[in-house]
This record gives C-alpha cells, sequence and structure tokens, in this order.
C-alpha cells in the first residue's frame, strides 16, 4: 500500500465516525431496545408503552438531528447515505411489524409498506456500482408521514382520546398512497442511474 492509498484510506475510516453517522448506529442500537418495551407491554397501554413512545420518539429525533448536522457540517457520506435510509426502515419496519402482530394495524397496510422499504433498499445496492442513489424529497415526505402515523398509532390513545385511533388510521391511509408513490419513482431513477452508468462504461 503506498502512502497516499493509506491516507485516502484512513480519510474513509474516520468519514464514517463523524457525528452525523454516529447517530446513525445510535438509531439503530434503539430500535431492538424499542420492540422489547413494546412487546412487554402487551397492548396494555400501560408504563412501557410510553417507554416505546420515548425510545421511538428519541430515535427519530436521531433521525433529525444526524440529517442537520451533516448538511450544516458538509459531513455528508455515502455510509450515511446507504446506513440511514436502513436504520429508518428498522426502525419503521419493526413497528409496523409490532402492531400488526399486536392487532392494532391491518396486516396488508404492514406488508405493502415493507415490500416496498425493503425493495428499494435492496434496488439501491444493485445499482450502486453506477452511483448512490440518495433519499429524494418525496422520499423523506414518506417518512416523515409514516413517522407520524405511527407514533399516533403507539401512544395509548385508548386512555384519553379514543377518537385519535380513527385519525391514526387515516395518516398511516395516507403514509401508505405516498409509500407506494415514491417507490415508483424510486425505480424510474434507478432505470435512468442505470443507463447513465452503462453509457459512461
Amino acid at each position: 500500500m503506498t502512502t497516499s492509498e493509506g491516507s485516502k484510506a484512513g480519510s474513509n475510516s474516520s468519514d464514517i465516525w463523524n457525528l452525523p453517522n454516529i447517530l446513525t448506529m445510535l438509531r439503530i442500537v434503539l430500535v431492538p431496545f424499542f420492540v422489547w418495551f413494546l412487546l412487554a407491554d402487551n397492548s396494555q397501554h400501560g408504563i412501557w408503552r410510553w417507554a416505546a413512545v420515548v425510545a421511538f420518539a428519541v430515535a427519530i429525533y436521531t433521525d433529525k438531528l444526524d440529517g442537520d448536522i451533516a448538511r450544516s457540517r458538509n459531513l455528508v457520506t455515502n455510509f450515511g447515505k446507504i446506513a440511514d435510509p436502513i436504520a429508518d426502515k428498522l426502525l419503521i419496519g419493526s413497528a409496523l411489524v409490532l402492531l400488526s402482530a399486536l392487532g392494532e394495524l391491518p396486516w396488508w397496510i404492514t406488508i405493502l409498506i415493507l415490500v416496498r422499504e425493503w425493495g428499494i433498499t435492496a434496488l439501491r445496492f444493485f445499482v450502486i456500482r453506477y452511483g448512490v442513489m440518495p433519499a429524494s424529497r418525496g422520499g423523506k415526505l414518506k417518512t416523515v408521514i409514516q413517522t407520524v402515523a405511527i407514533f399516533l398509532y403507539i401512544l395509548p390513545l385508548n386512555s384519553f382520546a379514543p377518537w385519535l385511533v380513527s385519525v391514526a388510521f387515516w395518516v398511516m391511509i395516507v403514509a401508505l398512497a405516498i409509500t407506494v408513490w415514491t417507490g415508483v419513482e424510486y425505480v424510474i431513477g434507478a432505470v435512468k442511474l442505470r443507463a447513465a452508468g452503462r453509457r459512461a462504461a
């Protein structure tokens, strides 16, 4: 390995261990705690449900914080572009599966969202040889609406505002529609990226 190669490798390593990426890793670490709290509550809407709400809220805040820091300090890395959406999908996916397993969210909604999410993630890796597909504005909006819907679902609504259960359902329907729409956009973008990469090669 030459000196320049060694410097480049060291730089890449330090790029991974910046604050935004560490916050992304923290979000991944929070996922099993969130899962455990929600399972421990078992739809009883007690103290463990509130613990799940807090864990979910903290995880979502790290998502906003790491993005703000990465952009303001010019710390956007390829690792972050890949790891950030994966962290989001782990958190969102585990929440959807658990809510459906607990009988609080229809399985068909969870299945449609997960097929889109993991399908697009697989697509990102498939076209990564031609370039990295960053999150689009529509993708970010999708994440926000999904987050709001899930947050409403995990709140112990029955204990203080039962009417919000219906609100949570319709917000989730909107999230599903945006999820499908942005999924189609990503597929089109991947096709264009692959075509451009093949022409360049």
